[in-house]
């Protein structure tokens, strides 16, 4: 198959489409993942424990409140698994395009057949959330190697912060709408006790996550003819030949895997601070916590959504002055200081604006947060586009995206045993800091950018 012309670049239209994606799936990371998925499965699970201590799971007797962070911990092994090969065979078949449709459509229908997990089926829901978290980074991958594609080196940092913008603008509004229906499900439902409301929100996030997807693949455009089979090789067999001949190769980019690895410090460190920030809010001040209140939670989360749209919007104006390495190195220094400042600070009880202190000031630590959350990532993902050797691109953001997943799980590790041996979660998040001061040694003293991108286009590909 030919295409008859190529398509442009920094064309506005295609760079809407591509960032509508964003807006599509963030739905999947804010409903489901974040607020309503977790404590849902969890209740229903302790409902079907009927008092004991485990519930069982096709005879493996689980912990109610373990058995969602198990299908986590499977689905990120999964995706560490399949993520690399799912890359190698898109870059070889130039099928990129069409692979992001199959698992975007398998995803959003997992999410949407959530709508059946009852009190029987509670299982189900973490079983449907393996498959739609699977599919969900396999979207993700081909998603991001199209950045190179659509924007010139210089625009791709306004591109990548645009893209994380209508994320973070998308998943907001959709969790709105449904923190709305779940706060007036009594009205609605009647005597519901919440479980169709919770219900429904999970599907529509599946719904939310299909419908506007179709505006991506109705604008996003392949950029090479679909490359036939060889004799005898299947796509499977090839992506493991594409896969090893790309790690074979890897000599040739040593500064592009030392950024790797400074992106995996730092960013472990952002994961762990957006994960334990609700614990931590929610712990007895005497715990070393806040203890706010689960509503006063969930409007900090909203605020976050939408707060983050104009810190990362921010963070690709500030790029295009500064430069990408140095706005970068300026979010992972603000990080630093929202770390250092909740060990010091939000102690106080004098009332402010009619909240105590300490609640105040994590509405700002909030907002501080949601400036540089989004910045940080969105310029990490346009800095390593320009790292990655043509041809490779899928390949490349696969490896970038399992580091990430297949790395998180040791930032929590570091904060449950800071918490452990001092008994308190403030220095436990104080201990945090480690990952942002080394990933900003790493990516000051040991990555030479120019020479990055200097080697992905000169290196050998075959």
């Amino acid at each position: 198959m030919a295409l008859n012309t190529a398509p442009l670049i920094n064309d506005r239209k295609e760079i809407w489409g591509w960032a509508m994606y964003d807006w599509a799936n963030s739905a999947f990371s804010t409903t489901v993942g974040t607020v309503f998925l977790g404590p849902f499965v969890a209740s229903l699970a302790r409902a079907a424990a009927a008092g004991n201590a485990t519930v069982s799971f096709f005879g493996i007797p689980v912990a109610p409140d373990s058995f969602l962070p198990y299908c986590i911990s499977i689905s990120v092994g999964l995706q560490v698994l399949f993520l690399p090969i799912l890359g190698a065979i898109a870059d070889y078949s130039h099928l990129r395009k069409r692979m992001m449709q199959l698992f975007a459509t398998i995803g959003a229908v997992m999410t949407m057949a959530m709508f059946l997990v009852t009190g029987p089926t509670w299982w189900l829901g973490g079983v449907l959330f393996i498959l739609a978290n699977l599919s969900f980074g396999a979207s993700i991958v081909f998603y991001n190697s199209y950045l190179p594609d659509i924007a010139s080196e210089d625009q791709r940092d306004s591109v990548s912060s645009f893209g994380w913008a209508m994320g973070y603008l998308g998943g907001g509004l959709l969790l709105l709408l449904n923190l709305i229906l779940y706060q007036f499900r009594k009205s609605i439902f009647g005597d519901d006790p919440g479980s169709l409301a919770v219900r429904i929100n999970l599907a529509s996030a599946g719904v939310w996550w299909l419908g506007w997807s179709l505006w991506t693949f109705a604008t996003l455009k392949p950029r090479h003819a679909v490359k036939a089979l060889p004799a005898g090789e299947n796509y499977l067999t090839i992506g493991f030949k594409q896969l090893a001949q790309t790690f074979g190769e890897a000599k040739h980019y040593p500064h592009t895997l030392r950024f790797l690895l400074a992106y995996l410090l730092y960013n472990d460190g952002i994961q762990t601070v957006i994960a334990v920030t609700a614990i931590f809010a929610a712990a007895p001040l005497l715990q070393g916590g806040l203890e706010i209140e689960q509503g006063s939670l969930i409007l900090i989360i909203l605020m976050i959504q939408f707060v983050a749209f104009f810190g990362a919007m921010g963070f690709g104006w500030l790029a295009g002055r500064l430069g990408t390495v140095r706005a970068l190195i300026a979010s992972l220094i603000l990080w630093t200081v929202v770390v250092i400042y909740a060990y010091f600070g939000l102690r106080g009880e004098t009332l402010i604006l009619g909240l105590p202190q300490r609640v105040f000031e994590f509405w700002l630590l909030g907002a501080a947060v949601a400036v540089v959350m989004g910045g940080s990532q969105a310029l990490s993902r346009s800095l390593f586009a320009q790292m990655i050797p043509p041809g490779k691109e899928a390949e490349f953001f696969a490896i970038y995206e399992v580091s990430e997943r297949g790395t998180s799980w040791t930032g929590p590790l570091v904060f449950g045993l800071a918490n452990q041996i001092f008994g308190s979660l403030r220095p436990a998040l104080l201990s945090l800091i480690i990952y942002f001061v080394f990933g900003l040694v790493m990516l000051l003293f040991f990555v030479d950018i120019p020479r990055a991108i200097r080697e992905s286009k000169t290196a050998p590909t075959l």
